[in-house]
C-alpha cells in the first residue's frame, strides 16, 4: 500500500483536456501518459507536457520503465513539425522533448532529434527547449549532432545507482551516461540529470551517485520515488519519507548542483520551468 504523501488526486479540468486534445489531434505520443507520471494532471492542468519522439515503442524494455517494447515503426516524418505546432498552440514558454531508444536506426535517431529541435525553434523561436535524450551508445558522432542542434537545456537520466544499473536497465551502462554527461556539459549545454530512489539502493550510494554525477559538470539534478507502473515492472522495494528526500536535496546542493529538485513525485521533467528559472537566477 502507498503511503499517504504518494496519494494525489488526477486533476483534469479544462486545461487537462485541452492538452489531451491538442496531444490526440496531432497523433503525438506523451512520456506523460506513456510512462503513466503520477503528476500528469497538475502539469496538463498548468499547460504544459513531455512530447515523446520516434514513435511509442522502445528498443529497449528497462525494467522501471512502462513504454511500449518492441520493433518500432519508422519514423514519421512529419512529427517535428506537428510537435512544433502543438507547443505553438499551447503557447509554451518552456518545451520539454524525450524519445524511445530507437537502436534500430543507423544514428540511433540522433538526426531527427536535431530536427526536431530546429523545427520546434524555428516556429516558436523563443521557446526554452529541454531535451531529455536516450545515450546513443555514447557514441561521438551521434551526439555531437544533438549537441550541434543547441538545446537550451541537455537531459540524460542515470536512472539508478551503479549496482543496480543491470537490473534495473536494459542496455545502457552506468559509465557511458557518466560520459554523455560529460560531453554535454563540455559542449557547453547545460546539463540535466536525475535518478529514482525506492529500487534497493543505500544513503551511501545515493551519496555515490551523486558525486559521479556533479563530477561530470552537470548543474542540474531530479530524484524521486520509484513507483511500479504495470504488474511486469520491478517491485518497489522501499518508499522514501518526504524528509529523506529533503536531505538528498541539501546533500545535493552541498556538492554543488546549482538547481535541486527532491521530492516523492518529482520526475524528469518536474516544474522544469520553474526549476530552469532557479538555475538562471544562482547563475547571476
Amino acid at each position: 500500500m502507498k503511503p499517504p504523501w504518494l496519494k494525489i488526486k488526477l486533476e483534469t479540468n479544462g486545461e487537462y483536456h485541452k492538452i489531451k486534445k491538442i496531444v490526440e489531434d496531432n497523433h503525438l505520443h506523451t512520456i506523460c501518459s506513456s510512462g503513466k507520471c503520477p503528476n500528469i494532471g497538475k502539469c496538463w492542468k498548468m499547460g504544459t507536457a513531455t512530447f515523446m519522439i520516434l514513435g511509442d515503442i522502445c528498443t529497449r524494455s528497462c525494467k522501471f520503465c512502462a513504454t511500449k517494447t518492441g520493433k518500432p515503426l519508422p519514423p514519421n516524418a512529419n512529427e517535428p513539425e506537428k510537435v512544433a505546432e502543438s507547443i505553438r498552440i499551447m503557447q509554451l514558454k518552456h518545451c520539454v522533448i524525450t524519445s524511445v531508444d530507437r537502436d534500430d536506426l543507423p544514428d540511433k535517431g540522433a538526426s531527427f532529434w536535431a530536427k526536431t529541435i530546429h523545427v520546434v525553434r524555428e516556429k516558436n523561436p523563443h521557446i526554452l527547449i529541454e531535451v531529455l535524450v536516450p545515450d546513443f551508445d555514447n557514441i561521438d558522432i551521434h551526439l555531437q549532432t544533438v549537441f550541434d542542434a543547441k538545446p537550451d537545456i541537455f537531459g540524460h537520466n542515470m536512472e539508478t545507482i551503479k549496482r543496480l544499473t543491470p537490473q534495473v536497465r536494459s542496455r545502457a551502462k552506468y559509465e557511458n551516461s557518466l560520459s554523455v554527461l560529460r560531453k554535454s556539459y563540455s559542449a557547453g549545454l547545460i546539463t540535466k540529470s536525475g535518478f529514482m530512489v525506492g529500487l534497493g539502493e543505500t544513503e551511501a550510494e545515493i551519496e555515490e551517485i551523486l558525486k559521479d554525477i556533479r563530477a561530470t559538470g552537470c548543474q542540474m539534478i531530479t530524484i524521486g520515488q520509484y513507483l511500479q507502473p504495470t504488474k511486469n515492472n520491478l517491485p518497489v522495494s522501499a518508499y522514501i519519507p518526504p524528509e529523506q528526500f529533503e536531505i538528498y536535496r541539501q546533500l545535493s546542493l552541498q556538492l554543488g548542483f546549482e538547481s535541486v529538485e527532491s521530492a516523492p513525485l518529482v520526475r524528469s521533467s518536474f516544474m522544469a520551468e520553474r526549476s530552469f528559472v532557479g538555475f538562471r537566477s544562482t547563475e547571476k
